[in-house]
């Protein structure tokens, strides 16, 4: 370990934020990185367990311990291959994973856990800068095709593991560029897109080939940006490809089917939040979904709704609220009870921080408008009792809304896809196949294998790395017999 008492001497170094009122004024990130000094000494609080829960917490089982004794050290180079020995793509998930990680750091049970997430970020970020992240080619080739079809972190992931071990890998996307939700779903605030395209770029270099603006299956979703209308069938796919891995996103979002649903003006986020990553990225766009001096409720407070609040900021709302149907959680877990797991616990984004009124186990009963446009929501109080949601009397209430956004998550993955390969689904509607035994993450049809939110659901970027990671493994395994790539 760096520091035998650090854990005692030290506080948690934090990252730092710019102020409210100078972020909202743009769509750039404004997390302020932690510098060597600061890394250094939160990397000398990790207290380097005989069991690292931590690395258990990461669902890609990041060397945690080891890459924060690297930083406390100052051996950057060795820090960041160390963290990239696990993880594709750590310049994401230092940015917008919630780092269950952190949740399970033995630290945390009396005292703030070590900032796992900012050294993260401080690694990559100091990778990039001094020319450390570099194209790994493969030295030789193996012969094999592989096609990717969806172009997000699970899809990414899985195409990076597969060019390095010598398979000829293309990556298929029905969008007009390459990152799925990190591209169109993750406000640029949070994440900027460049972080995507350096990626690609050193992927290119490696030998993964990117197709963009292009269909697989036969029917045509509303949700294409940009789209050209060209379509590949799973038929051609199977015909030209050794095998094909599915690693869409989960992309169907959950309705609410109350009267009012059809007004103008009620839309799903992911309506909403892609076209201000189209007008960042320097699209024109014929009408844009905008907050602008507008009464804006957002149902649903998970991250969906955040992403949809810090927006509307941007936008300049005349008033700003957000919904969420269960009861407001505690301020505080109960650590003995819960920890290493991820508490239910009161959470407030930095997009909340900006200016959000946030009120909890409300349900929407009706939209009203006039002219065919919504006006205002009708709500009402709702409690729990035995895990059963009941009205509370006299409790209905209306709030003036001129927009309004679903952020409810996600159901299941588009159906377009999954049925024009005829795969078996499970019983939320998603890819069924398996990730441990014989044939892990291998769909009912032949030499066809899942990933990351397409077959989990609805989940985390550092899970979509992680199943990436691993379906890649199987695909490897699947062609060559075996497979050098890590487990």
């Amino acid at each position: 370990m760096g520091k035998i008492t650090g854990f005692m001497e030290f506080q948690r170094q934090k990252e730092s934020y710019l102020p409210a009122d100078s972020r909202v004024k743009n769509y750039k990130e404004f997390i302020l990185p932690l510098k060597d000094v600061q890394a250094k000494t939160e990397g000398a609080r990790c207290m380097d367990c005989g069991t690292p829960f931590c690395m258990t917490g990461c669902p890609v089982n990041n060397i945690i311990p080891d890459w924060n004794q690297l930083v406390y050290s100052g051996n950057y180079r060795e820090a960041l291959e160390t963290l990239h020995s696990t993880n594709n793509f750590p310049e994401f998930t230092g940015r917008i994973c919630p780092a269950p990680c952190e949740s399970a750091c033995v630290l945390a049970i009396n005292n703030d856990a070590v900032g796992i997430k900012s050294i993260e970020h401080f690694i990559i970020d100091k990778g990039w800068k001094n020319g450390w992240v570099m194209p790994q080619p493969a030295a030789f080739k193996t012969g094999k095709k592989i096609a990717v079809v969806g172009s997000g972190p699970a899809g990414l992931a899985a195409a990076q593991q597969l060019a390095r071990v010598g398979h000829d890998v293309t990556v298929f996307e029905k969008n007009d560029r390459i990152g799925g939700l990190l591209r169109y779903g993750i406000p640029g605030f949070k994440m900027e897109k460049s972080h995507i395209d350096r990626r690609i770029e050193q992927m290119q270099a490696e030998g993964v080939q990117f197709r963009t603006s292009v269909l697989i299956g036969e029917d045509f979703p509303s949700n294409i940006i940009n789209w050209t209308k060209e379509a590949i069938s799973p038929k051609q796919l199977d015909q030209n490809f050794d095998a094909i891995i599915l690693a869409g996103g989960a992309e169907l979002p959950r309705d609410l089917p109350v009267p009012g649903r059809e007004l103008e003006g009620v839309h799903f986020a992911m309506e909403f939040l892609p076209q201000q990553n189209q007008v960042d990225a320097g699209d024109k766009l014929n009408k844009q979904i905008m907050a602008s001096g507008k009464h804006v409720v957002v149902i649903g407070g998970g991250d969906t709704g955040s992403d949809c609040v810090g927006t509307c900021n941007r936008h300049s709302a005349a008033s700003l609220a957000q919904f969420e149907l269960m009861p407001q959680p505690p301020e505080q877990e109960d650590k003995p009870l819960v920890w290493p797991y991820w508490p239910i616990k009161l959470r407030t984004s930095s997009s909340q921080e900006e200016g959000c009124d946030r009120d909890w186990a409300v349900a929407t009963k009706r939209f009203e408008g006039k002219g065919g446009k919504v006006e205002k929501l009708i709500a009402a109080r709702v409690e729990w009792i035995d895990g059963k949601m009941q009205e509370v009397p006299n409790s209905e209430f209306e709030m003036k809304a001129d927009l309004v956004l679903l952020a409810m998550g996600f159901v299941s993955p588009v159906t377009q896809v999954l049925e024009a390969f005829a795969v078996d689904k499970d019983g939320r509607g998603n890819v069924k196949a398996t990730t441990d035994g014989d044939g892990c993450y291998q769909t009912s049809i032949d030499k066809v294998f899942a990933a990351g939110d397409m077959r989990r659901g609805q989940s985390l970027v550092v899970w979509a790395i992680r199943e990436g990671r691993q379906a890649a493994r199987a695909a490897d395994e699947f062609l060559m017999g075996a497979s050098n790539l890590p487990r």
